[in-house]
């Protein structure tokens, strides 16, 4: 084969695209259908609570039109991160779509399901024997942290992929993945380069973000060749630039010459991007280093408690200029309160937006310029009920805090919600975020197979 073409219709399964696009995308007969539908970019919460963060109607949308479109034209559709998370939970969850996709529209073919999480037992055995190793700034882990996990998942890369391709799946559906293994498995298959195909479906996850407009709920189309990869938006309102592509190949990346992944890195130093039409860039140079070992990234999440929140605006420029003073104590009054009440064990935050809630992490800023402030309480406790004893307390003391200049006693917050709290249920953290040295990078993702 000279060349393999890799549609990808979508950043996440379930954000949609445009039906037209995905039409245009068809014309150009891709070979693979390939569509990442998870990250841990929402945070730690859906992997431990076992649900999606994209709504089971928007996913069934767009798998409703790629299913019969990949069948028809007889190409796989491969599908990493299932669910979000890509835990059993969540593959399952994607699975059952597919069922009903399958019975409603009477389709014929082979499914194939991989797994990505494993028993305790499995990592605790891993680590006895030293294979488990931490990222930064992840500390090492003990078997107490394993045991206190919800949900251990691990990166597959493309060779459980490939081995369903070689038993004849027409589809594939997969637990949590490397993003572009879903993207660059069958051009390994193929033979073609592994840095070029990786890197080409490091680009292709997330769709036409890297295009301009960025967007991702849009499709983006991929010709891999055997010495570069093209880029192509699939809406003629959108362009590829050599800028755009280039930006987006250091997205989430601390190296912007080496992009580690399962068994190695793709080596960037002679990376080179060309613009070859108004919206086309080519993209060549791209290697793949394997390393000596092969590790691929576990991600594991503990229940931590309950959280609930109180929303307030704030619009006093008196209190406004002494907000850090204001919650400092209003913290000291709610923790003095509980102290000796058995609530010792808890957690309160006041995130002041429009005073660096969002950059408040850098020490070094300390700028403010609004004229109003939203703050949002957060209270999180081993139960429910002490989340909402702590929040509620917490708030009530804010609401009528006698800070030095106040003129109004009337309450200093304004309340947009009512009820003023509300409970957001379970937390959870991650607690493991580390390499896991494994000898088959296949036999540890077991695949079942569904004939319909």
């Amino acid at each position: 084969m000279k060349e393999i073409r890799v549609l990808s219709p979508t950043a996440i399964l379930g954000y949609g695209f445009p039906i037209e696009s995905f039409i245009a995308g068809m014309e150009r007969k891709p070979h693979v259908i390939a569509v990442d539908a998870g990250s841990t970019d929402p945070g730690p919460y859906y992997l431990g609570a076992g649900k999606s963060f994209t709504d089971r109607n928007s996913v069934k949308r767009d798998l409703e039109i790629m299913i019969p479109a990949a069948l028809e034209a007889g190409i796989p559709l491969i599908i990493g991160t299932a669910g979000g998370s890509g835990g059993k939970p969540h593959v399952n969850l994607t699975v059952d779509i597919i069922k009903e996709i399958t019975r409603e529209k009477s389709l014929s073919y082979k499914l194939a399901i991989i797994d990505s999480e494993f028993e305790k037992d499995f990592i605790k055995e891993n680590l006895r024997l030293g294979n488990i190793s931490p990222l930064y700034p992840a500390e090492q882990i003990n078997e107490e942290d394993i045991d206190n996990s919800v949900r251990i998942v691990a990166q597959m890369g493309e060779e459980p992929f490939i081995e369903a391709l070689n038993n004849g799946a027409d589809m594939i559906i997969a637990g949590r993945a490397y993003d572009p293994s879903v993207f660059s498995a069958l051009a390994i298959k193929e033979g073609f380069d592994k840095g070029l195909a990786i890197h080409m479906g490091k680009i292709l996850e997330c769709a036409a973000i890297t295009a301009l407009p960025g967007s991702g709920s849009d499709s983006m189309f991929g010709y891999l060749r055997h010495d570069c990869f093209i880029l192509e938006p699939l809406s003629p309102i959108r362009r590829c630039t050599t800028l755009s592509v280039a930006a987006h190949t250091l997205y989430e990346k601390s190296n912007p010459y080496l992009l580690p992944g399962p068994g190695g890195a793709i080596d960037l130093h002679e990376c080179k991007f060309e613009q070859i039409d108004e919206s086309s860039v080519r993209v060549s140079g791209s290697k793949f280093i394997p390393t000596d070992d092969y590790y691929v990234k576990l991600e594991g999440v503990k229940k931590v408690g309950y959280r609930t929140i109180s929303c307030a605006g704030v619009k006093d420029p008196i209190m406004i200029a002494d907000i850090d003073n204001i919650t400092a104590s209003v913290s000291e009054r709610v923790r003095n309160n509980f102290e000796n009440y058995g609530i010792i064990d808890f957690f309160l935050d006041f995130k002041v937006y429009g005073k660096n809630a969002v950059m408040g992490m850098f020490e070094s800023i300390d700028e403010m310029i609004s004229n109003e402030l939203l703050i949002i309480i957060e209270a999180v406790a081993p139960t429910e009920e002490q989340a909402d004893t702590i929040c509620g307390f917490a708030r009530s003391t804010l609401l009528h805090y006698g800070y030095e200049g106040r003129v109004s006693t009337a309450g200093n917050l304004a309340f947009p919600f009512s009820p003023s709290d509300s409970k957001m249920g379970e937390v959870y953290e991650f607690c493991i975020y580390h390499l896991m040295k494994v000898d088959d990078p296949l036999n540890i993702f077991p695949i079942r197979y569904i004939q319909f």
